[in-house]
């Protein structure tokens, strides 16, 4: 796929291809080991200034294989949004099936159910050889992402490579790979200049030393490239002789204390001004550099530094935008500090004032907070947060709301109440009530984006979905919305909330009514999930009514929205599901209602007491699904945990009424042997897709906060309930009933016989 086809953006400097300089030394020994290595993995570790981009583009040059590259930074801590730049660098090399980039393209969809074993298929299946190269490694901590990149290298084929560049060794089974020969390792010892590569660099950049004063340099800088070419520099600049060899040192103090009195010195007062205002900046261009230093010639001074020297790096072959080399923006940073302590932020607000000017939200969030100007952040969020939900990016939305401790909650309650629905949908009911108490607590009087005019709607839309006082509040609580925020961004889900409200509390006329006005007023505000639900509920209403062929039209518009929207993994799919496992069931079509079923146990995991009614009523339909497919095994499992749910928030109307009926139902039914396959609960379920990563116990403990004994016995009661054996049987067991897809879990590598 083209990038203007693509539904989310992406940095094209990311991506760009490896640059080879001309005046670089090329590591020889190295680039003859690294094609001579049958090895699928390589890591290249070192510190920052030892050559790990040059000898990669050198590599790209001369290796023979095509090459993919990111360079990754902080916000690619997010799964989703790594294996998007991942996958773009590899369709640019060969392309890439188009339902990877469905899986990454709709919210909602599950990171080991889809994303990661689609892509790993696609790599595994890729007809010629390619080297996929991760730089700046160091700068993605999420641990999930690592895991990501580990089901990459386990799917890497024969003859293809990952390359991972970082400053630290990247968090992966590197013991593992080791024993199966299955990585090349380069350090920063291999990394180190000899002399005759030190004289070419030297050389390269205009400085002739003899044999013994290169030796010298060598030995002062412990082949340090970095540490050379700053000497080579300061030698440029007409200091060369055995003087300035000998004052010369490598360590990483002496370079910081090197660069300001001897490069810095070298430089006007107004070019220093420009290197260390701007070394506030991840990625630069000449207006935005403008917009920070103050002058209007950027774009020029750009140009120039990279010509003069190494430490800057165009991002694209356009010269457009720039970034400092990692060390030499971290020594500026410091002189920064040292020079101007007190206009960080005041640089990094100019920077976020010309990214909003330019389009750029996301770059001015990262500079609001990095300016610590919350109101700004928080402005910026309530733009941001939606759109990044729904494009998939759960990992980033928490990461900002991680930045909110309940002062600043109660203090903003627009992200109180964002942050609620947020993890409600996610299947974090304490952290969700947490964010719900913020808001109610909430004194403040904010501007809402929304142009409602005070919080109150928020909140009162937000109690339709917890149900903290029952169906008759929730009543009360969607018309509320209705008189305060009538055309606010909750009116679908007040007007979804009042039509499921009249239906609980045995009025389904008026229900019906509500619900038909909430599918046009959700089709019309472009709201997805409220518009599943209430056409999902308009099909159950109708069964009620023993209109089946109006329950099957509502059902079926139900999936459609679910499909076309990328709905699969959300929680509302499941109802949607239900529904039209019903009809098929009442249409004697068992074969599409037990898939209809399996999938609706894949967002089992996700029902909460936070979501009472929503969750309470698929654990419900789901129940009534397995009695009719005579798994009563199953069905008893399902309805405890809505139960559960039911012990925490009572006053559910009907639902309350059905589950006992339902409970009666599965006590006076026997349950056959053989029956207690599907019969996982919820935490089974949340941990099956993990089970097919290289995650031991311990691991996946710590993924979902767990201890590795309540792992460990989860797990063997997977194996018990599928009667197997082990975690491999167990994948291909769940792949048979439906709740993983066979197509998305492809084999491994031959990681074994792999030299």
């Amino acid at each position: 796929m083209t990038p203007a086809e693509l539904p989310y953006e992406l940095i094209e400097a990311k991506l760009a291809p490896l640059e080879l300089r001309p005046d670089t030394v090329a590591k020889t020994e190295l680039i003859d080991r690294f094609r001579a290595s049958s090895a699928r993995a390589a890591s290249v570790v070192a510190p920052a200034g030892f050559g790990k981009t040059t000898l990669l583009a050198h590599l790209a040059e001369l290796d023979g294989r095509s090459f993919a590259m990111v360079a990754l930074d902080e916000r690619d801590n997010d799964p989703v949004v790594l294996l998007r730049y991942v996958t773009a660098a590899l369709d640019r090399v060969e392309p890439v099936p188009v339902p990877v980039f469905e899986a990454l393209s709709t919210p909602g969809r599950s990171v080991w159910a889809t994303c990661v074993p689609r892509l790993c298929a696609a790599l595994s299946a890729a007809a010629n050889p390619v080297v996929l190269v991760l730089d700046d490694v160091h700068l993605v901590s999420d641990p999930t992402c690592m895991d990501v990149v580990a089901a990459l290298i386990d799917h890497i084929p024969e003859r293809s490579r990952i390359v991972l560049s970082s400053r630290e060794e990247p968090a992966l089974p590197l013991p593992l790979l080791r024993s199966q020969g299955r990585v090349l390792e380069i350090g920063a010892g291999d990394l180190r200049l000899n002399v005759e590569e030190a004289a070419a660099l030297l050389r390269n950049a205009g400085v002739d030393l003899d044999d013994a004063a290169v030796a010298e340099l060598v030995e002062r800088t412990e082949g340090w490239p970095a540490g050379l070419y700053l000497a080579a520099l300061s030698l440029q600049a007409g200091r060369a002789g055995p003087q300035a060899v000998q004052a010369f040192g490598g360590d990483d103090r002496f370079v910081t204390d090197y660069l300001r009195s001897e490069l810095l010195a070298q430089l006007t007062d107004q070019e220093v001004r420009f290197l260390t205002r701007t070394s506030v900046l991840d990625r630069m261009c000449g207006g935005l550099c403008d917009a920070v230093v103050g002058q209007h010639d950027s774009s020029r001074e750009l140009v120039t530094l990279e010509r003069r020297n190494h430490f800057v790096v165009p991002l694209e072959r356009s010269r457009t935008w720039y970034r400092y080399h990692h060390l030499f923006r971290d020594l500026l940073r410091s002189e920064l500090g040292l020079r101007e302590p007190e206009i960080a932020r005041e640089l990094n607000r100019r920077a976020m004032a010309w990214c909003e000017r330019n389009g750029m939200a996301e770059p001015a969030l990262h500079y609001a907070h990095e300016a610590g100007d919350t109101d700004a952040v928080t402005r910026l969020i309530e733009q941001l947060l939606l759109p990044a939900w729904y494009s998939g990016r759960v990992a980033t939305v928490e990461s900002w709301l991680a930045w909110y401790d309940d002062a600043l909650l109660r203090r903003y309650p627009t992200i109180a109440v964002l942050g609620a629905w947020v993890y409600f949908l996610t299947g974090r009911p304490a952290e969700g009530a947490r964010c719900e108490r913020a808001a109610q607590m909430s004194t403040a009087s904010p501007v809402l984006p929304d142009g409602s005019a005070s919080i109150e709607p928020w909140i009162a839309a937000l109690r339709t979905s917890t149900c903290p006082d029952g169906i008759e509040s929730m009543l009360a609580d969607a018309e509320l919305t209705f008189e305060l925020s009538p055309d606010g961004w909750f009116r679908p889900a007040a007007q979804l909330a009042a039509g499921v409200a009249h239906v609980l509390l045995g009025d389904p006329d008026r229900g019906r009514e509500a619900l038909l006005l909430a599918s046009e007023i959700a089709a019309s505000a472009g709201a997805s999930e409220d518009g599943t639900a209430a056409l999902a509920e308009l099909a159950f209403v109708a069964m009620e009514a023993d209109s089946w062929d109006e329950a099957a039209v509502h059902a079926a518009r139900a999936v459609s929205v679910v499909e076309k929207a990328g709905l699969d993994d959300y929680i509302v799919s499941g109802l949607a599901l239900a529904a039209t496992a019903r009809i098929a069931i009442q249409h004697g079509d068992v074969r599409q209602a037990r898939e209809d079923v399996a999938r609706i146990h894949r967002v089992r995991p996700l029902l909460n007491h936070g979501l009472p009614w929503l969750s309470v009523q698929i654990g419900l339909e789901l129940t009534r699904l397995h009695l009719a497919l005579g798994e009563a095994g199953v069905a008893g499992t399902v309805l405890g945990e809505a139960e559960a749910i039911l012990r925490v928030r009572p006053r559910l109307g009907t639902l309350a009424v059905l589950a006992r009926e339902l409970r009666q139902r599965v006590a006076a039914t026997s349950i056959p042997s053989g029956q207690w396959a599907m019969s996982l609960t919820a935490a089974e379920l949340r941990l099956l897709p993990l089970l097919t990563t290289h995650l031991a116990f311990p691991q996946i403990g710590e993924r979902l906060f767990l201890s590795r004994t309540t792992i460990k016995t989860q797990a063997s009661s997977i194996y018990r309930k599928f009667g197997v054996a082990s975690r491999d049987e167990a994948i291909e067991r769940a792949v048979e009933l439906g709740l993983l897809e066979d197509s998305r879990y492809p084999a491994r590598a031959d990681t074994i016989t792999s030299r």
